[in-house]
């Protein structure tokens, strides 16, 4: 059969031939063992569901097999024979262009280039899934294949409920990711239910098929580094004039799905990039694909190098293929300053993969977890707090640290870490704290991104060629630049450095090699800036110069995302907490013409922690998509501006005033200020 002969088969009726375990590839680590006797049979029951009952006396022993062994039933025997990628959207069978394009963002989540455990459908951040397991991927692509523009495929946490009869301008597909009831969120209901094949963690474009490799990511690092610089440079006035980066070191860690943009985002903004890594596989797949510039083994070897690096003020960017606990400990020893620190290993998953604690191999840590998960629960809060006291030595002598959202600063608290402040200022733990709901550091959008880019409606715009061809990249590249260029001149002064930063960004982004995967971009952009670049296109296509073109964004955004520890840690009126922005812009999505919505408990900083929402939008070069991409990039954005506003954020108040300006149907509530003197007379 050929590809879209496969496609259309969906689930075979004839068993495909058992597939061998590839140990070249980089998998998911064993799930720890949490289901019973009687729970694993519920397990076992729920996988073969999906097929005739004269297939399940051959497949139970395997599926027993793969839930004894893997922690989870991920029935590799269904993994299709043909390569996995993303196609021109023409190779694809199908009776609708819309549901075609989404076919091709489903493989380009689970291209091996692209994904971190591809063979578990897994695409980043350790456990962030596209689908539990193969046979809901054949059944999708099935699905998908046969609709028609008046039907809608409906996603529950990677299972395909069906297709159901909607409209041309419902939504084509709607998902949903580990949506529990709220009381069943801790991170062993995630195990739990996962390993029964109920629910899944979609982490945030995972699961929404929405990710575009380390891309994603690495304009937000860049600017996030790049500003965090600006700051170093305002204090130091030395280094101004040799460029934001100057010679300064940034330390972190972590190379996978996410992580992985952190050396380019480093080599970009002009610094010196020290990443480390315990997976061998990641720093591989990093350097070959020219993220890193330079991988070194020996702490030794590393500290001469960064000093060479610093004395010759070169942009470089090192892999160190170890622990990032001894980076910390190694340069505070050597009197080797660090400018910037973070850390993106993913701590939203501690106990399964997501951190790897000091002193252990990683082969022993993958051991540990799947074997003894308590002591290895010990040994990565052990590892926590000497990881923080490092940190504390050297933000003591200068060093500006920041948690990069991957609950970094919420597991070290957990793990008795000092990583508050008392009255006096000296670090101490949660119970001594001043203040038990601020950390000692601040969330990276606390600092940079809440208030210079997230307020103001900036965030992660981004598209995909679906043609596959680099010249409709390039085209796409130059009509975005020249819309940015032609906003930027009628733009305020409050937002010009934001403007100037992505017009430089995007100018440069083919000289700086960032596609893995699909052909696409990302580039952070308010609403106007959105509905324009989004207008072009659509134009572009109507004209022939382009083929269609797929839009979306990281719900990493102004108002995809409620999370108190990040996208909203910046929100001070208390409602960091509640999740009314993420629900409200999913619905608004949905009906003002978004091609696909999603919506997930978790990503980012963990299940439980985070309500987070994100879209897809297909554009074909007609009327219709240019009033869907109007009205719903309009809502997309202002929805979370609105929301900051009432929180009191002086940016947002300033945008939305402006949103109201030039959109006379839009009227927001507008917060009354209160004089802090008041508090202070006596009563």
């Amino acid at each position: 059969m050929n590809f879209k002969q496969q496609i259309l088969e969906g689930i075979p009726d004839r068993l495909p031939a058992a597939k061998a375990y590839d140990p070249n590839v980089n998998h998911a680590p064993k799930r720890k063992e949490i289901l019973n006797s009687e729970e694993k049979k519920l397990a076992l029951r729920n996988a073969l569901r999906y097929f005739e009952p004269k297939h399940h006396a051959e497949l139970l022993p395997e599926f027993r097999e793969e839930l004894d062994t893997y922690g989870r039933i991920y029935m590799y025997r269904f993994k299709p024979d043909y390569d996995m990628y993303a196609r021109s959207i023409e190779e694809y069978p199908g009776k609708c262009e819309q549901a075609k394009a989404i076919m091709l963002m489903i493989q380009n989540n689970l291209d091996p280039k692209v994904a971190q455990h591809p063979h578990e459908l897994i695409t980043y951040g350790g456990n962030g899934a596209v689908f539990q397991n193969w046979a809901q991927y054949r059944l999708v692509m099935k699905y998908l294949a046969e609709m028609t523009n008046e039907q809608t495929l409906v996603m529950y946490s990677g299972h395909p409920m069906g297709l159901f009869p909607s409209h041309k301008d419902a939504p084509r597909v709607v998902v949903t990711n580990g949506m529990m009831i709220p009381n069943y969120s801790k991170p062993d209901d995630w195990e739990k239910f996962n390993a029964l094949g109920v629910t899944q963690y979609g982490q945030m474009t995972a699961g929404s098929y929405m990710y575009i490799g380390p891309q994603g990511i690495v304009h937000g690092t860049t600017i996030t580094v790049l500003n965090a610089l600006r700051k170093i440079a305002q204090k130091l006035p030395s280094l101004s004039g040799r460029g934001p980066g100057g010679g300064s070191i940034f330390v972190t860690s972590g190379l996978g799905g996410m992580s992985g943009a952190q050396p380019k985002a480093g080599n970009i903004a002009g610094c010196i990039t020290v990443c480390a890594e315990v997976n061998p596989k990641a720093v591989e797949t990093r350097h070959s694909q020219g993220w890193v510039d330079e991988v070194v083994t020996d702490i030794s070897s590393l500290v001469e190098k960064v000093k060479r690096a610093k004395e010759e003020k070169k942009t470089i960017s090192f892999a160190y293929l170890g622990n990032v606990v001894d980076v910390w400990e190694e340069f505070d020893k050597q009197e080797l300053h660090i400018d910037l620190g973070s850390d993106q290993t993913s701590l939203h998953n501690p106990w399964a993969g997501g951190y790897y604690p000091v002193g252990l191999s990683f082969e022993e840590s993958n051991e540990l977890m799947a074997n003894d998960p308590e002591a290895f629960k010990e040994k990565v809060q052990e590892s926590l707090r000497r990881q923080t006291e490092a940190i504390n030595r050297h933000t003591q002598k200068g060093t500006y640290f920041f948690d990069y959202g991957n609950a970094f600063l919420l597991e070290a608290s957990r793990a008795g870490a000092k990583i508050f402040k008392d009255e006096q200022g000296n670090f101490v733990t949660s119970e001594k704290a001043k203040d038990k709901e601020n950390f000692a550091y601040p969330s990276y959008v606390q600092d940079i991104m809440g208030p210079m880019c997230f307020d103001y409606g900036f965030g992660p715009f981004r598209w995909v060629c679906a043609s596959g061809k680099q010249e409709d990249l390039d085209r796409t590249d130059a009509i975005a630049s020249e819309v940015l260029e032609r906003l930027k001149k009628d733009s305020p002064e409050e937002i010009q450095q934001q403007m100037q930063d992505n017009i430089k960004w995007i100018q440069g982004a083919r000289e700086n090699k960032l596609v893995v995967g699909s052909q696409a971009r990302i580039l952070y952009a308010d609403a106007l800036g959105r509905m324009e670049i989004a207008k072009a296109f659509n134009d572009a296509i109507a004209k022939g110069e382009i083929g269609t073109v797929v839009l979306g964004r990281d719900h990493h955004d102004v108002s995809g995302t409620d999370s108190p520890y990040r996208e909203t840690s910046n929100i001070y009126d208390g409602s960091r907490f509640t999740a009314d922005m993420a629900i409200h812009n999913v619905i608004g999505d949905s009906f003002r013409g978004a091609t696909w919505v999603s919506i997930h408990n978790g990503g980012g900083v963990g299940w439980g922690e985070v309500i987070n929402g994100g879209f897809g939008m297909v554009l074909e070069g007609n009327k219709e998509s240019a009033r869907r991409l109007q009205s719903m990039l309009h809502w997309d954005v202002n929805n979370g501006i609105s929301r900051r506003a009432w929180a009191r954020n002086e940016g947002a108040v300033f945008a939305i005033k402006r949103a109201m300006e030039s959109e006379p149907q839009l009227k927001v509530t507008i917060p009354n200020m209160v004089d802090d003197e008041l508090f202070d007379q006596k009563e």
